[in-house]
């Protein structure tokens, strides 16, 4: 009775206002902008808005529906992140842990400084971390290790030199090559988003004894019933319910062929494919707080850890340019979560406890406990999602307004 008086209280979206998320969907189809999309909003662990919307394939106009395979991209972060969770409750892996625990190689971090020299040239100087990199820094993104697009030049020419993709790779040679890379910052001092949890996805295995994979599956996947959530498609019927981007969006097309020739690297920060059906029962585990269907995957406290702000005041981390979680919020383990309204006039829609994350490829998902409610889009778009992905969550958040 408790929870329906609570249920009860929590104002449900508007039909009309959810019709606008269909009508921005359609237009987006009908104009070329995107082949299609499926959108899940679920209340109260029902949906109150399933739609599919064009084709998952421009070529074979195969119709989306809610068990086509999206490329995840970093909406893999989160569910890498709870892997690690789940050792850290087994008391078999600690936050103050040093990575160089597991990976020897980053017993030896340096960090790159460039300055300017007299006669207007940038040298690079390689100076010892101040202290180790921590599994709280590869879960929080403050490890120094970034992605070669965002650490600016010197750290880009470094990456693109090392040979860190070069040939056949899987999570040991990757964690091996970039441990022998500089970082960018000193540990703890900066959010700054890259590799780091791909690094994590390596101590999973070696803690575990098993594949990532492996590790995941068994005690993610397969309770939570995440059937077609995986690194690699196994059959020709998977391969035929993949999602494609547009011919036209180069980027995420080369970014993706460049995942698919790499099956043997089960990347934790990208590597992960799945359906709107299974992503929702991941969400809604972890709108339950941990749990799902009787079943515990995270224990009160560590939910708790990994849902809380761990970049705000107090923690000496520092934002920058490339801060992207949002206005508004901070970052706990694999997620970015609302804290305050921010600084945007008016506010960012959403609400205060909010946990969300996005990728490169267009997916994008919310959990919201003040609603009670979560919501999954999932398309393959690099060229718009900086477009759509903002403008589907004020859609969202109209829905559930109260006002007018």
């Amino acid at each position: 009775m408790a929870a329906a008086d609570q249920a009860a209280k929590v104002p449900a979206p508007s039909p009309s206002k959810l019709e606008r998320i269909t009508e921005f969907f359609n237009n987006e189809v009908a104009t070329g902008r995107l082949p299609g999309a499926v959108v899940l909003i679920q209340q109260h662990g029902r949906p109150v808005y399933l739609k599919c919307f064009g084709v998952q394939d421009v070529e074979t106009k195969a119709p989306m529906t809610s068990d086509t395979i999206f490329a995840l991209h970093s909406m893999t972060k989160p569910i890498t992140s709870v892997a690690a969770m789940m050792l850290i409750d087994a008391g078999k892996l600690s936050p103050a842990d040093p990575a160089s625990k597991f990976i020897p190689a980053f017993a030896d971090a340096k960090v790159l400084v460039g300055s300017d020299t007299l006669d207007g040239k940038n040298v690079l100087t390689l100076v010892p971390a101040d202290r180790p990199v921590t599994i709280m820094d590869l879960l929080r993104h403050t490890s120094g290790i970034t992605y070669d697009y965002i650490g600016g030049k010197l750290i880009m020419k470094a990456y693109s030199e090392s040979g860190l993709f070069d040939g056949r790779y899987d999570n040991k040679v990757f964690a091996d090559r970039i441990a022998r890379l500089p970082l960018a910052r000193q540990p703890g001092t900066l959010w700054r988003y890259g590799h780091s949890t791909d690094v994590l996805g390596r101590i999973i295995e070696i803690v575990s004894g098993q594949t990532l994979y492996q590790f995941e599956k068994q005690h993610i996947f397969d309770p939570l019933g995440m059937t077609s959530t995986k690194f690699v498609l196994e059959s020709a019927d998977e391969r035929a319910r993949m999602a494609e981007p547009l011919p036209s969006d180069t980027i995420l097309k080369l970014s993706e062929a460049e995942r698919r020739a790499h099956p043997e690297w089960e990347s934790g920060g990208g590597g992960l494919v799945s359906t709107l059906n299974d992503y929702a029962r991941f969400a809604q585990m972890i709108l339950n707080g941990g749990q799902l269907d009787g079943k515990r995957y995270l224990s009160p406290a560590a939910f708790k850890s990994m849902t809380s702000d761990h970049i705000g005041p107090g923690s000496g981390v520092a934002r920058d340019y490339y801060y992207f979680p949002g206005d508004g919020f901070g970052y706990g383990y694999g997620f970015a979560v609302r804290t305050d309204p921010g600084n945007a006039k008016p506010p960012p829609p959403g609400s205060i406890g909010e946990l969300k994350w996005d990728s490169g490829s267009g997916t994008y998902f919310g959990v919201d406990p003040k609603l009670d409610m979560i919501y999954i889009l999932l398309e393959q778009t690099q060229n718009e999602r900086g477009r759509i992905t903002p403008a589907f969550k004020k859609l969202v958040y109209d829905a559930f307004a109260t006002d007018e």
